[in-house]
């Protein structure tokens, strides 16, 4: 009997021990720095089919490390390449129908100009026959004045060249209405010359962007890593038909690893965005990872119905995203991972961590 007093009491010691630190470590962890658990995330990158196109091959398995700019899958490229030998022979003809036009261009204006000129010249000599045809008339007067002084053959020779000179004015007017119409229509032709030339070169930039399309669209037969990762999933295989937004490969890029956790309303103050932390993973128990907190929610991940007692408020949380700084690839998606708000601490204390 009295056996079993002391097992009871030294039972009662025990348990009363284990309560006592596990308050003294809750005391401690609520007097600490802020902090939470989180699970390891990496940037994830769908490579997406933009061609509806047969898969010829893959280049790169799963779990591969690729390079940014790395081959990651060849599609069947035919149709895209046809496109691209048509926008060439279109882009050479409308090139050559421009050339024409602008030669054409040239030549009209070269001859409105010269049409231009006779018209010009024309009209001046319209003028001087129109100065002479004057001062033949006012001599003829001059003539008549005279009367019998005159000789009747000096009147006939004055009237004679005053007639000559009216009917080379009546003539040259009707040569340089003439030449004024045909200004006008090498004018008209030099305008429409010029039209087709600027149409012409509107249509060899419509055939350069198809051939831009083309040449773009005959890339997309080549899939590339937008950037340096790892192939988590290939989720087709050669010979499957890539349907445009169909997934061909998922990549991970685990050199920037980030981290959500979840800290109570009562502890919100203590993030920042740009605030330091210090990250330790379970796989790495003598490292501590730097971090930096990018986001703090401004909407509780849970909320009850009424906040309305203390005991309400404490079971909001917030997500609070880090960015934890880990290049060499250490820190794999899917990882748990404890985050302590604050810089990394020294050896001595990373040690003590429980």
């Amino acid at each position: 009997m009295r056996r079993a007093v002391l097992l009871f009491v030294a039972l009662i010691g025990v348990l009363t021990a284990l309560l006592g630190a596990r308050l003294l470590r809750e005391r401690r962890a609520a007097q600490g720095p802020s902090g939470g658990s989180g699970v390891v995330e990496g940037t994830v990158v769908d490579v997406r089919s933009r061609l509806n196109a047969r898969i010829v091959a893959f280049h790169v398995e799963e779990g591969a490390s690729v390079a940014r700019g790395a081959l990651l899958a060849t599609l069947d490229c035919n149709e895209p390449e046809a496109g691209l030998a048509e926008a060439e022979a279109r882009l050479a003809q409308t090139r050559a129908q421009a050339d024409a036009a602008r030669a054409s261009a040239v030549a009209a204006g070269r001859s409105s100009e010269a049409v231009a000129a006779q018209a010009e010249g024309t009209a001046a000599q319209q003028e001087s026959l129109a100065d002479q045809l004057g001062l033949a008339r006012r001599n003829a007067e001059r003539i008549d004045k005279l009367g019998e002084a005159a000789a009747e053959s000096t009147r006939d020779q004055a009237r004679a060249e005053a007639d000559a000179l009216s009917r080379q004015l009546i003539a040259s007017r009707h040569a340089s209405t003439a030449a004024s119409r045909q200004a006008r229509a090498a004018s008209e032709q030099e305008r429409a010359s010029q039209q087709q030339a600027e149409a012409a070169l509107q249509a060899v930039q419509a055939a350069e962007a198809a051939l831009r399309r083309a040449r773009v669209s005959v890339s997309e037969c080549e899939l590339r890593a937008p950037l340096s990762a790892t192939v988590e999933t290939l989720p087709l295989e050669p010979g499957d038909l890539a349907m445009p937004g169909t997934v061909l490969a998922r990549l991970v890029d685990t050199r920037h690893p980030k981290a959500t956790f979840y800290l109570p309303n009562a502890e919100l103050a203590a993030a920042r965005p740009g605030q330091s932390a210090t990250v330790h993973a379970d796989a790495y128990p003598d490292r501590a990872f730097t971090a930096r907190v990018v986001t703090v929610s401004r909407e509780a991940a849970f909320t009850p119905r009424n906040v309305q007692t203390r005991s309400d408020r404490d079971r909001l949380v917030y997500p609070v995203e880090v960015h934890i700084d880990a290049p060499d690839g250490a820190l794999l998606p899917g990882m748990p991972v404890d985050i302590v708000l604050g810089p990394v601490p020294d050896a001595s204390v990373a040690e003590q961590r429980p």
